[in-house]
């Protein structure tokens, strides 16, 4: 019996490949956005902490160190500012992943059936064949017996 061989099979070994690759930039993305949103709630939570432990100080200690904390406060909420806008243009590339990954996905998944149809009607074409063959042999069998027979 021959052997199936399907004519876009490497098409959808490189597509296969493609969305191995989309996967790993995919999680490397959602791991820089994970880190990201550490650093942010790190940065939440450093300013609330100065502001519980300013808040807790007795007044005439507190003016002075509430002057300093508001004076530099500008830095810590450029920072802030900063991972914000780094987490929505994560966020933005990973959907644009998701969305290319997907495609990709739905492009193999269809190339994969194609291939099982193909395999299936050579699959079929080929008992066909052998069948044929099976009629052919006993055909000239039996007109052999009838001849040579009697």
């Amino acid at each position: 019996m021959k052997r199936f061989v399907w004519r876009l099979q490497r098409i959808l070994d490189l597509k296969t490949k493609k969305e191995q690759k989309m996967r790993s930039e995919l999680l490397e993305l959602t791991e820089k956005l994970a880190e990201t949103r550490g650093l942010l709630l790190m940065q939440k939570r450093i300013l609330e902490n100065i502001i519980a432990g300013l808040a807790a100080e007795k007044p005439k200690k507190r003016l002075s160190k509430q002057e300093f904390f508001l004076r530099h406060s500008g830095t810590n909420n450029e920072r802030i500012a900063k991972l914000k806008e780094k987490i929505n243009v994560l966020e933005l590339q990973q959907r644009e992943k998701i969305i290319e990954l997907l495609k990709i996905r739905r492009f193999r998944e269809g190339l994969e059936r194609l291939r099982d149809e193909a395999k299936k009607r050579f699959i079929g074409e080929q008992e066909r064949l052998e069948q044929k063959e099976m009629d052919e042999i006993a055909a000239v069998s039996f007109t052999r017996n009838m001849i040579y027979g009697q």
